[in-house]
């Protein structure tokens, strides 16, 4: 498998709108019954330890998010992706891609990297440490969360449902 070229910083790969109709699969959502939907899609690839790349994750998925959930849970979105993004780029010694997915009633985001080591939620050694609680967030403020392997590596994901208007 060949793979792209190193690069520092974060690159948009693709932030466009997507369309899935009944029984199409879409990555990230899943099967979708009945009418057409529309989702919007946000992906990026993150240089290798490049902790830039972080502030930028937000920034792009707060513009993605505009639109949908309320204040509240792009709040928590913009903090769970915080801590996958610095997750992959400091547990990991390589490029990851990040992924979110807004569909009319919920959020997904993704965040691949390409070790296959899974990551385990830990309870920090020091209460007022900074290290050890991103997996706890994100266990603790995310609807549904999850681990699953591919090919060369793992995608650490979380989904947040839209805020009742």
């Amino acid at each position: 498998m060949k793979r792209q070229a190193r690069r520092s910083g974060s690159t948009a790969i693709a932030d466009t709108p997507t369309a899935t109709r009944t029984g199409q699969e879409d990555e990230g959502i899943g099967r979708t019954e009945g009418t057409e939907h529309r989702h919007h899609r946000l992906r990026r690839r993150l240089g290798r330890a490049d902790l830039r790349a972080v502030p930028e994750a937000r920034r792009a998925l707060r513009e993605l998010l505009r639109p949908w959930g309320g204040p509240e849970q792009s709040a928590i979105a913009e903090l769970l992706t915080s801590e996958l993004v610095t997750n992959a780029l400091v547990h990991t010694d390589d490029d990851a891609v990040l992924t979110a997915t807004v569909a009319p009633d919920r959020l997904r985001v993704e965040v691949r990297d390409f070790v296959a080591r899974r990551p385990c939620p830990r309870v920090p050694v020091a209460d007022d440490g900074t290290n050890g609680r991103g997996l706890m967030l994100v266990q603790s403020l995310a609807d549904a969360w999850g681990v699953h392997a591919h090919g060369v590596g793992k995608a650490v994901w979380f989904e947040l449902g839209a805020q009742a208007a």
